[in-house]
Parts: structure tokens; sequence; C-alpha cells
């Protein structure tokens, strides 16, 4: 069990949080295209209000804890650790809420290789309090943009836990996991929930555009993002997300494990 104050000195220890590898010309280049309405950043949310450069640096300093100053432009990002903690805080409460009503669930990641072992042990830990884990429109093909163009991608669910597999008949064996901030994956898992006659979740448990996507139709969303995500934290600041966890989604698999037994034990559900 990891208190506070442990999981704290994790979060510096391992670059969750304090300063992140994000470069800060890399999360300036995200807010430049978000105010300029890209879908590659916007991961499927469509703001309510106006959001230029300003306004998101200010919202990514009071949210995520960057620098302010719009004269630092080059150099490490950084996020506060007792941010990432209050926020993880909330998103274990939303975890048990859910539990206590056996709520259906739906977990999806765009970052597969660095996060699915996090959001595997939450999809165990909601199903053992009786949760449904939905896994619908698994094996379904979803055509999302990429640097090199359209790519067809296959739906995919380890344990639980969606993502996208990129599509290639050529290879030997099952394609791994692919990095995605589209939006469109878990549009397609809604509306094969939604054909099939349900049900349809009433949480979704992820990152990208697993949380702007579902958020921006209605559905409860909780998630984590890094300093270069701005649009998480524009759709909680909106209400479309309930509760975004800042911290860095690149780091090695391992070191989110704390964070799992973290908010499983906040959240009553640990075994």
């Amino acid at each position: 069990m990891w208190s506070t104050r442990a999981l704290r000195a994790h979060l510096l220890a391992d670059g969750l949080a304090g300063p992140v590898a994000t470069p800060r010309e890399t999360s300036l280049r995200s807010y430049r295209l978000f105010a300029a309405g890209d879908p590659r950043v916007t991961l499927g949310l469509v703001p309510a209000g106006r959001w230029d450069e300003g306004a998101l640096l200010r919202l990514m300093a009071r949210r995520c804890g960057v620098s302010p100053d719009p004269a630092y432009r080059v150099g490490p990002d950084r996020i506060d650790p007792e941010r990432t903690l209050d926020a993880l805080d909330a998103f274990a409460e939303r975890l048990g809420e859910a539990a206590g009503r056996r709520a259906p669930v739906l977990l999806g990641t765009g970052h597969p290789h660095r996060l699915l072992g996090f959001y595997v042990a939450l999809a165990d830990a909601l199903s053992a309090a009786g949760c449904l884990v939905l896994t619908p429109a698994q094996g379904r093909c979803v055509d999302i943009t990429t640097r090199f163009g359209v790519r067809t991608h296959l739906l995919d669910y380890v344990r639980g836990v969606a993502f996208v597999r990129a599509r290639d008949l050529s290879a030997a064996g099952r394609v791994p996991g692919a990095h995605s901030h589209s939006p469109l994956p878990v549009r397609a898992a809604l509306e094969s929930a939604a054909d099939a006659g349900g049900p349809l979740p009433e949480l979704v448990i992820g990152d990208h555009g697993w949380v702007c996507g579902a958020g921006q139709l209605g559905i409860e969303t909780i998630g984590p993002a890094d300093t270069d995500d701005p649009a998480l934290f524009v759709g909680e600041a909106e209400g479309q997300v309930s509760v975004t966890v800042p911290l860095d989604d690149g780091v090695r698999a391992e070191s989110y494990r704390p964070l799992t037994r973290y908010v499983l034990n906040r959240a009553c559900l640990s075994r």
C-alpha cells in the first residue's frame, strides 16, 4: 500500500511528475494546433468556448503545473506532483462510485505499450467488484489518419482494455498495438454497443481520443494526460471530462504500477 508521501517521491523519481520528458516546445506546438482546431490535438473534443494559445497556457499552468511564462519556450516541461496526487484521488473516487453501483464500464488506450497494464489492473478490479467490462466492436476495422496517410486499424481488446492494431496482413502473427490519438475507435465501440441494444458504458476510462471522444458524447470519462494533451484539460474545464490526471504518459510501463495500487486502495478495490 502506497502512502501519498511515498507516491509523490515515486512520481518525481520516475519522471511521471516534476520535470518531465515532454519538451516545452512540443507542448506549445500542441497549444497552437488546438487553438487552430487541428483534429490531431482536439482528439474528438469540440470545445464550447474559444481557446487561444494564451488561454490554453494559463489553463495548463492551473491544471497541470507547467510554467505560465509565455517567454519560456525551450527546455523541459513540468508537472506539479501535488496536482497529480489530487487528481489521482478524484480518479479513485470516480472508480469507487462506479464500482459501488456496478456500472458498465469501457476502458481504452492510445498508449498500449505504456499504459495497457495500468488499465488492465483497473478492469480486473472493476470486474471483480461486479461491473460489466464492455468489449464491443472487437475486430472491427477503423480507418485512422496518420502522418503516413489514412491507415486501416483493427480494434482489439486485452483483458477488457481496448486499443488499435495497425492492420498488416503480410506480418506473421498479431501486429502490436499502435499509438493513437484518434477518437474513432471509441466511436466505433459505442456505435457497436448501441447497435447491439446495449448496455452502454456509464464510465469510460482511458486517454487521448478515448476520453475526449466519449466525453463529447456526454459519457462520464476519466484518464491521464501529458503536458502536450490540452484537449483533456479543456474538456475537464468545460465539463465534458470528469477527471484528468496530469502525468507523463510515456515513461516505462512498470512506473505506473504504484499508481494502480494507490488508486485501487483509495477506491477500496484492492484485493
